[in-house]
């Protein structure tokens, strides 16, 4: 039995936050009750279209922003149940916070502005600050520059000394809003590195971008679109979709769990969904008539099982079991939602049908190697 209390706190934990914003045009919902779990030393990026809540969603973790409804944890820390000063400090010492405008203040040199949550928190000692300050510019590569005034140095340098900046009381948790959204892409990847870097030194980072190649980068990506997430399966499996699209397939998911070695399916078994695995891993097999079983493939998690029967006839073809060693989670789409989605989605449907072709020729070479 697993102990609860040796378990590791979470990074960030939102529970069913909201945000609602009145004014003479109406009442907005920004944040629908997001719940979102992330795990420290995750480098994780929320994307979304513009004004799908995304740079809101950030501000509730740094506390910048408050939520009408729901709790924002960080660290084991309900971040709006402080109240302002004390929140303040708090967020000195805990979340460095990288904008995408820099907000270095321009009458201070690169050095001092570095200084800065040093000084507001009253960390380190007096003489140290300095010291603490150009070893972080110089961990970004400015230490050339630590004693010039933001406005003589790159757009590119006015960020690493930003990111110098937010690490400055070693905090534990960075949220950085569009990072490299004013950065040409040499700069963007220089600030990505670092935060790679920074990531495996035991940092957890949350970076809102609205450039998709980033997440190629990033540990994890979390889609927020008109205030709601995206089930983060979904928008794994089905990369060609809208941020619509997607997160109507949200609001159709059933959840299914299995212990470890359950049957999911049997052969010859009517299938009613596709299943999209979250959890665990699910053994496709076929048995001879002797009961012989062979495996033909084994599916992980982000993979999917189910649509060569709702294409071709709704009984399953092969066996399918959740894995001896773990549990197996999983989401399921109706028959009606997913062929649906094949119909509004020619690229969709051209790549399912990819997988259904391989997966049959699966199913052939081991029924031949059953001499069935």
């Amino acid at each position: 039995m697993t102990n609860l209390a040796s378990l590791p706190i979470p990074a960030i934990e939102m529970q069913k936050v909201q945000k609602v914003f009145k004014n003479a045009a109406g009442t907005f919902h920004v944040l629908k009750g997001l719940d979102l779990t992330l795990s420290q030393g995750e480098f994780v990026a929320i994307v979304g279209k513009s004004g799908s809540g995304k740079s809101t969603l950030l501000n509730m973790i740094t506390g910048i922003d408050h939520p009408t409804g729901g709790n924002v944890i960080v660290n084991g820390v309900n971040v709006h149940a402080m109240n302002e000063s004390t929140r303040s400090l708090w967020r000195g010492n805990n979340l460095g916070i990288v904008f995408q405008f820099f907000q270095l203040l321009p009458m201070l040199t690169l050095q001092e502005n570095v200084m800065l949550p040093m000084d507001f928190v009253n960390k380190y000692d007096f003489d140290e600050r300095p010291k603490r300050a150009l070893e972080l510019l110089t961990m970004v590569g400015l230490e050339k520059q630590a004693h010039k005034l933001p406005n003589t140095v790159s757009t590119g340098q006015q960020q690493c000394a930003a990111i110098a900046r937010a690490l400055a009381t070693d905090p534990p948790v960075i949220a950085a809003d569009e990072p490299t959204g004013n950065l040409d892409t040499k700069s963007s990847d220089v600030i990505i590195s670092l935060f790679d870097h920074l990531v495996r030194s035991g940092k957890t980072i949350v970076m809102v971008t609205h450039d998709p190649s980033l997440t190629e980068r990033t540990s994890r990506t979390v889609v927020i679109s008109d205030g709601e997430l995206i089930n983060e399966t979904v928008a794994k499996c089905f990369v060609n979709l809208s941020h619509h699209q997607l997160l109507e397939l949200t609001h159709n998911l059933e959840q299914f769990n299995f212990d470890p070695g359950s049957t999911i399916l049997t052969q010859d078994q009517s299938v009613d969904y596709l299943y999209l695995i979250v959890n665990g891993e699910v053994e496709i097999s076929l048995h001879d008539q002797k009961g012989k079983k062979s495996i033909i493939t084994s599916l992980k998690p982000d993979q999917f099982f189910g649509e060569i029967e709702l294409t071709n006839g709704g009984r399953s073809i092969a066996n399918v079991t959740a894995s001896p060693e773990t549990p197996v989670n999983l989401v399921g789409i109706k028959r009606d939602k997913f062929l649906e989605l094949l119909k509004n989605s020619q690229v969709t449907e051209d790549a399912i049908q990819n997988v259904v072709r391989l997966r049959l020729e699966e199913n052939r070479t081991a029924r031949q190697k059953l001499g069935r």
